[in-house]
């Protein structure tokens, strides 16, 4: 998979997933509405079909960044206690293996030790959104892990090293939440998210090196651990800002849902 002179430099992403399959259960009035109606327009906002798409998911942790080797991945319901109907959703879009490949060719180059899943599919914070941006689920997908540990800086690293994809017009996404404190969601308390969602803002659209070291020490922004009581629904985001180099990042999405700043991001 190698760059072509007249392919276009593909966006990368920081897309905010939902709660579990959200957006395919009846709701009285449906706070995911936004959030599902622009998911759903990035495909029009591409500047070409991509040839395949790389997801890294806030739901796998890994000791290694590790990918999804198989050609036909199946599908992880990596959630509990929604609608019967919601675990029968599909999403038959193919794997990569040559992506997959790609992949580890690159953090080898950038000396990142990484790793290869023969078996596991692709989890609800791939084929949920996924079923709306693409679906026809016919372009290839393979999913990449997080590294245990949740180390910004490694995550931005790993980023840096996969930027390349992009001029072989492979899609970057990063899949999680820009607010993650379900203890707030479920206790019924007001979230305080508002801070550190502006800050956040600030550091995606800062210039390249002051948005890497903003994103490295995010720990230290207001309200940090009150909207990321754990980060793994963050971390995605390092990684897209590493592959996004020096393009620049702006806020492509924002909402208030139950009560909760919700953030997306793009680059270039």
């Amino acid at each position: 998979m190698t760059a072509h002179a007249n392919a276009p430099l593909m966006p990368a992403y920081y897309l905010a997933h939902g709660g579990g399959p959200c957006f395919f259960m009846e709701w009285p009035e449906n706070p995911w509405d936004g959030l599902g109606a622009w998911l759903r327009d990035i495909g029009e906002a591409l500047p070409a079909r991509p040839s395949a798409i790389l997801v890294v998911s806030a739901h796998w942790e890994a000791k290694f960044p590790t990918v999804t080797m198989r050609a036909d991945p199946p599908l992880i319901y990596d959630y509990t206690g929604f609608p019967r109907h919601t675990y029968a959703l599909t999403y038959p879009a193919p794997g990569s293996p040559p992506l997959a490949s790609r992949v580890r060719e690159l953090l080898q180059g950038a000396n990142i030790s990484s790793a290869a899943d023969e078996e596991r599919g692709f989890d609800h914070g791939v084929f949920i959104p996924f079923k709306l941006i693409e679906p026809d689920a016919t372009i290839p997908i393979v999913q990449l892990s997080l590294v245990r540990g949740l180390d910004p800086e490694l995550h931005l690293a790993i980023g840096r090293a996969l930027a390349p994809l992009r001029r072989a017009g492979v899609l970057i996404a990063g899949s999680g939440m820009s607010y993650h404190n379900m203890a707030a969601f479920r206790g019924g308390r007001a979230p305080a998210g508002d801070q550190f969602d502006s800050w956040l803002g600030a550091a995606v659209s800062a210039e390249p090196d002051a948005r890497a070291r903003a994103l490295a020490d995010w720990k230290a922004a207001p309200q940090a651990r009150s909207a990321h009581p754990r980060e793994e629904h963050l971390l995605p985001l390092m990684v897209v800002a590493g592959a996004a180099g020096d393009d620049a990042g702006s806020t492509v999405f924002h909402d208030r849902i139950f009560g909760a700043p919700i953030s997306a991001y793009r680059f270039g």
